[in-house]
């Protein structure tokens, strides 16, 4: 029996706010910085890149380039792009019993 698998792509289920800052939560969680470069240009492609480039002020290029695979951003990029998402970055103590 032959089994056609469709490729997920999760800039499908990216539809809403809510489910974009869950997503952006989960990951910024986990704390690795080129799956957060990834999951910015997952939401940025969900969003549409040119909106996105002329929200944040950057050049659609340059976003291209900040948020492709083993990019290396600076920091003032990554926090144009995710105010131009209307994403805010919150800090909080780490729980003692996850970071042991």
């Amino acid at each position: 029996m032959n089994q056609k698998f469709i490729p997920f792509d999760i800039v499908s289920e990216l539809d809403s706010d809510e489910a974009i800052a869950e997503y952006l939560r989960q990951v910024f969680t986990d704390g690795d910085s080129d799956e957060i470069i990834r999951a910015l240009g997952h939401v940025a492609r969900a969003r549409g890149m040119a909106k996105l480039a002329a929200d944040s002020g950057l050049g659609r290029e340059n976003l291209y380039n900040a948020l492709k695979p083993g990019a290396k951003p600076r920091f003032d990029t990554i926090l144009r792009v995710c105010r131009a998402l209307g994403v805010d970055l919150v800090t909080q103590p780490h729980d003692a019993r996850t970071t042991a």
